[in-house]
């Protein structure tokens, strides 16, 4: 009798805690759908057929594997996310060095589709969708040719799942995991699900698979600090409708993304998955909070990685 007692007292306070996000979410939502003018309709309309230009260019370049849905190799996947961000006018500044020397799950939080082509244009990793993803017109045609590893977020699946991410983990691939399971307001991280960080519990020959704590947040607009009341014009969640949030997004300016790279840690030095996942959370909030707070350093130099050939500038936080 207990046990049913706590399991609905629970169940109210999960529902509250809904109705609260929800009623903070509303004024914002509100606020993003009263302002359609704020989009200029000539920069939407030449980034979307500069886009859909460069995948066509990119498609063209590889007719057998666009047609096979092979996928492409790491280079021109990154140079593809790269000059789509330029495009965007997305503007991603690097604090911390990405490992990238061997396989790694990196996890970060998810603030919208624009996160896709930010950390893309940054790791050599594929990304970790759900399975619904795939079924997506022309996203999850794109997301193949990237070789993203599609996963059912159910709990009678979730052994599988793991298994198939620690095959790509063998093979040498690393990972881009968003572990909250959705997209959020971009000002705050949400609960990260535990069940995907048993991945990283696998040994290659430098050790166990490290995991790497990502947090993305974006700050400014056309190079002036990005409000709260701003941020929504970029972050995809709730029940926003895609189309007129990307043409929102595309018609808006320039867009300037704080991508922290923290300390990467391993699985056996936290015991569990839940408290790695609880740490990797912890880590990932406070990034997101310093960074919307202005506390982080903002003298920054341009830098280029080299990556199989391709030239690639990023934005680098000056030590």
């Amino acid at each position: 009798m207990t046990t049913a007692n706590q399991s609905v007292t629970k169940r109210m306070a999960v529902r509250q805690n809904r109705a609260e996000v929800q009623s903070e979410r509303d004024p914002v939502l509100d606020n993003v759908r009263a302002w359609p003018a704020k989009a200029s309709p000539v920069l939407a309309i030449s980034r979307i057929v500069a886009l859909l230009f460069w995948m066509v260019v990119l498609l063209a370049c590889s007719p057998y594997r666009a047609i096979r849905q092979i996928g492409f190799p790491k280079p021109i996947i990154r140079r593809w996310h790269t000059d789509s961000c330029r495009i965007a006018g997305v503007t991603p500044t690097v604090h911390g060095t990405p490992v990238s020397d061997r396989p790694v799950l990196f996890v970060a939080n998810h603030v919208s589709y624009l996160d896709i082509s930010i950390l893309g244009s940054l790791l050599d990793a594929c990304f970790v969708a759900k399975q619904e993803v795939n079924g997506w017109p022309i996203f999850g045609y794109l997301a193949r040719l990237q070789r993203t590893v599609f996963v059912e977020r159910k709990a009678t699946r979730a052994a599988d799942q793991r298994e198939v991410l620690r095959d790509r983990l063998v093979k040498g691939d690393s990972l881009i995991l968003f572990p909250e399971g959705t997209s959020s307001d971009g000002n705050r991280a949400l609960r990260f699900k535990s069940a995907l960080f048993d991945a990283a519990n696998i040994e290659l020959d430098h050790g166990h698979v490290e995991v790497q704590p990502i947090s993305i947040a974006y700050t400014r607009f056309d190079g002036m600090p990005m409000g709260r009341m701003l941020r929504p014009f970029y972050a995809w969640y709730g029940d926003m409708e895609l189309a007129p949030h990307l043409w929102r997004a595309l018609g808006m300016g320039t867009i300037g993304v704080d991508v922290i790279f923290h300390e990467p840690v391993r699985l056996e030095d936290f015991g569990s998955r839940k408290a790695l996942a609880q740490h990797c959370e912890n880590v990932v909030s406070d990034g997101l909070s310093n960074a919307l707070s202005g506390r982080l350093d903002r003298t920054v130099r341009v830098r280029r990685l080299r990556c199989d050939g391709f030239d690639l500038p990023i934005n680098s936080q000056t030590a």
